[in-house]
């Protein structure tokens, strides 16, 4: 059985004729591979072959891609250098990726390996898993939740703000995360999507933004949460909580996650399959999927400091001593 992963709440397993996209796979997988005999609902296929998907007799639905009764063949899919042919069956979604670059993209792989490492791992791994979890009705969400200390919060957050370095401070303390930076949900459960967390502390590959990669101990497949926090820079030297409402609290999560660089190519990834194959939502339920979990929870404001502070944790359990007093 081809190795098996578990992430966005649906099981992918991998076929790969290539070594070097077996290794690339096996490094985003965040050490979360497992050899088990277990049937995928996704199952991603590297082929060997150069040659191009033959698209003979199919309808030309955009620039660079192609669907014939229900399947789809996109070229250079979101310029990663793979070709793409998905085609779905009741149980499950195949998608088949051939190495085929043109010229600059193959030149931009080799300069930009942190970038391209990104890319692909999107392509080949999580835009797979993001898409058919919109099949089963649950969105992507820029966000990660964590348990510790009896509190269990879904936290938001623009990139570079510092919601990694907050979820590493917790994991230290003995936090249990559902994943770095994305997710999906459906209003009352959060899955997280598998990736190494990017830090400054990290020990892993060396990414962009002088952050290194490192896998999540003891990660959680998923959480419900019991509060929505959105986190914003400060200009205090201590971090601070406060209370907002549930409708800012939903428009933070569905633009944080419309900003997501890491999404930035899932859009048009997304509408393209749905269009050629008549499969899952044409547009994925963000907007009421986050006005879900603004409205079912109590939501907050957590104001980064400039020096290190106390953790989300101990000043989610402080305001509610506070407020029980």
């Amino acid at each position: 059985m081809p190795p098996l992963l578990r992430t966005a709440g649906e099981s992918l397993a991998f076929d790969c004729a290539l070594d070097w996209v077996a290794e690339l796979i096996g490094e985003g997988s965040a050490q979360e591979l497992r050899d088990v005999d277990t049937a995928a609902a996704v199952l991603v296929c590297v082929d060997s072959t150069q040659r191009p998907f033959d698209t003979r007799g199919w309808c030309r639905l955009a620039r660079g891609a192609w669907q014939r009764d229900g399947e789809v063949v996109l070229e250079n899919a979101c310029t990663s250098g793979f070709d793409l042919h998905v085609a779905c069956n009741p149980a499950g979604a195949e998608f088949t990726y051939r190495w085929r670059p043109p010229a600059r993209d193959r030149a931009a792989a080799w300069i930009f390996r942190s970038r391209f490492h990104l890319l692909a791992r999107s392509v080949l791994m999580q835009y797979p898993a993001l898409w058919w979890a919109g099949i089963r009705g649950r969105a992507p969400l820029h966000a990660s939740a964590w348990t510790n200390g009896g509190s269990t919060p879904l936290v938001s957050a623009a990139s570079g703000i510092g919601r990694s370095t907050l979820l590493l401070h917790e994991l230290e303390s003995g936090a249990r995360a559902t994943g770095d930076n994305l997710a999906v949900g459906d209003g009352t459960t959060v899955w997280g999507l598998v990736e190494p967390v990017r830090a400054a502390s990290g020990g892993g590959r060396r990414m962009s933004h002088g952050r290194h990669e490192s896998p999540i101990a003891d990660r959680i497949e998923a959480l419900v949460p019991d509060a929505v926090v959105l986190l914003e820079r400060g200009s205090r030297d201590d971090a601070s909580l406060r209370r907002c409402g549930s409708e800012r609290a939903a428009r933070a999560l569905v633009t944080s996650t419309y900003m997501a660089g890491e999404l930035r190519r899932y859009w048009s990834f997304a509408a393209t399959l749905a269009r050629a194959t008549d499969v899952g939502p044409a547009h994925p339920p963000i907007s009421e999927v986050a006005a879900a979990f603004a409205d079912a929870q109590p939501c907050f404001v957590l104001a980064l400091g400039k020096s290190p502070g106390a953790q989300l944790s101990q000043l989610l359990t402080a305001l509610d001593v506070a407020e029980c007093a």
